[in-house]
């Protein structure tokens, strides 16, 4: 006799950079596993492969997870998670105020939401004629832990040219796919300051998952306001795949 074949509810949500509605169901317990043994081996590339095939997975294939931009995957990441173990996680924050006693917090997932900066344009006027279009780094393009400011420059370039859609030139649009790493690093490297540090707000502006929570320091009585945002506060915490 065969065993009984368990069905497993189903959710919709929609993407932040698209407004494309999405199914997804949440992680079983085989995959909840690859992701717990990828946090545990603190390995960058496994985390960054569970995460990859269980928003794949969870989605029944509807988005490809490696070309998602970053900010849509840590969202459905959280909302997969969020129906899989609970809304509730809790997570060790250290408090800010003497940056060594640590307190746990709970933070109800069904409230972190993407924020956009009303600055924010994914076009840099570099002149009266040219203008360069971006697209969003996706988990592949950037290392989730590391901002513009925390890159080498190297890192910064390559993200930077891993970036660009288009670059306008009067009635002229030039595709990246027509030209080579080197003739963009060339384009880039040609900019003056002002241009460079368009491209950079660019990149510090970006919509991004952010929540901010409130810990009080059980040894000072001082309270602080700590702000989680981006991959580094929602993927890689372990206190996220246990409620």
């Amino acid at each position: 006799m065969a065993l009984p074949i368990l069905e497993t509810a189903t959710y919709e949500l929609t993407l932040p950079s698209a407004d494309v509605v999405v199914k997804y169901r949440p992680f079983l317990v085989k995959e909840e596993k690859v992701l717990l043994q990828a946090l545990e081996s603190n390995d960058d590339v496994e985390i960054k492969n569970a995460i990859i095939d269980i928003v794949s997975t969870c989605t029944f294939g509807q988005v490809n997870a490696k070309a998602l931009p970053t900010f849509d995957l840590e969202y459905v990441f959280l909302q997969v998670r969020s129906k899989s173990v609970g809304e509730i996680a809790k997570i060790r924050l250290l408090c800010p105020d003497d940056k060594e006693t640590y307190v746990t917090k709970e933070v109800d997932l069904s409230k972190v939401e993407v924020q956009v900066d009303d600055e924010h344009t994914n076009e840099i006027k570099i002149s009266d004629t040219i203008k360069m279009i971006m697209k969003y780094p996706t988990i592949d393009t950037v290392d989730p832990k590391l901002n513009v400011k925390g890159m080498k420059t190297q890192q910064v370039f390559d993200m930077i040219t891993g970036c660009i859609h288009s670059i306008i030139d009067g009635e002229k649009e030039h595709f990246v796919k027509d030209y080579t790493k080197d003739e963009l690093n060339k384009f880039i490297e040609s900019l003056d300051r002002k241009s460079f540090d368009k491209l950079n707000k660019f990149f510090d502006t970006m919509p991004q998952l952010r929540h901010e929570i409130e810990v009080e320091n059980p040894k000072t009585k001082v309270k602080s306001k700590i702000v989680l945002k981006g991959a580094q506060d929602f993927f890689v915490l372990p206190s996220l795949t246990t409620a």
